[in-house]
């Protein structure tokens, strides 16, 4: 499941709810049917991770990352299959009673978020093995959860929304930076063309930094509605953010591993700032 890296799915629910309590539309049903979605597409997501990779040949026994079940014997691929799309088919039904707060047109972002979940690791152009791995994480774990629990607990969308949707994205999408920037001499061998085998560690690892200075500035006019004072827990987010880069850059191997869930966590931490500051 890696559980460590959970938190980048409740982080985007939390945000969208965080902003719809601010315009006075928080509804507690929605928020947390979503938060379940959220979470469970996340498993899915990382199950099908796991089996694919496993059956194209990239995981080995060993690895620096956290260990594969599948790949070390600990669970027969069979069963990590039918995990996958019981898991996906879990969160799909969670996900169609959200029709009720947002409309039948509902299934068409739902089938997206589920083919998603497949293609992320399969099909003919597999996105976490041709460099997309990055973009689909912004999509779906920072734009997607964002913009759509705000929606169903107000019933529109919101320029506001849209940019936490992006910073939560960025956010996001660091956790798989440390993961493909510890991985980037195993995924070269066997042909996994991440960014950070197109690019390097150096240039991945600039990027991280700039996700997460560019994902505070889009919000820094929403902190700033809601006082000055909140402007600590986003300076917080990049003092924390500051310290994790500086550690990936000097970290090799399975040391980088803490590092997924100090990034998740932080982005955790943002998005609960931001409900708190609603809050008040």
């Amino acid at each position: 499941m890696r559980l460590r890296t959970l938190p980048v799915s409740v982080a985007g629910v939390i945000s969208g709810t965080a902003l719809a309590l601010a315009v006075g539309g928080f509804s507690l049903w929605p928020a947390c049917i979503c938060l379940i979605f959220a979470v469970l597409a996340q498993v899915a997501s990382n199950f099908a991770n796991e089996y694919y990779d496993f059956m194209a040949g990239l995981d080995k026994p060993g690895r620096e990352g956290p260990r594969r079940g599948v790949t070390e014997g600990d669970i027969t691929p069979r069963a990590m299959k039918a995990a996958t799309f019981a898991t996906l088919a879990l969160a799909c039904a969670f996900g169609l009673s959200l029709v009720h707060w947002g409309g039948w047109w509902l299934i068409a972002v739902g089938v997206a978020i589920a083919l998603g979940v497949v293609a992320y690791s399969a099909g003919p152009y597999p996105l976490s093995r041709n460099g997309l791995g990055e973009v689909a994480v912004a999509l779906f774990f920072g734009v997607v959860p964002v913009n759509f629990t705000f929606y169903l607990q107000t019933g529109f969308f919101s320029l506001p929304a849209a940019l936490a949707s992006l910073s939560i994205g960025l956010m996001g999408s660091n956790v798989l930076i440390v993961n493909n920037y510890r991985d980037a001499d195993d995924d070269a061998a066997v042909g996994k063309r991440t960014l950070a085998v197109k690019w390097g560690r150096s240039a991945v690892s600039v990027m991280y930094l700039l996700n997460g200075y560019v994902g505070v500035g889009l919000m820094l006019g929403i902190w700033e509605s809601f006082g000055i004072g909140w402007l600590a827990a986003p300076i917080a987010y990049l003092v924390g953010h500051t310290c994790v880069w500086r550690a990936m850059t000097r970290l090799q191997g399975h040391r980088l591993n803490p590092l997924l869930g100090a990034t998740a966590m932080l982005m955790l931490a943002y998005s609960l700032g931001l409900l708190a500051a609603a809050m008040v």
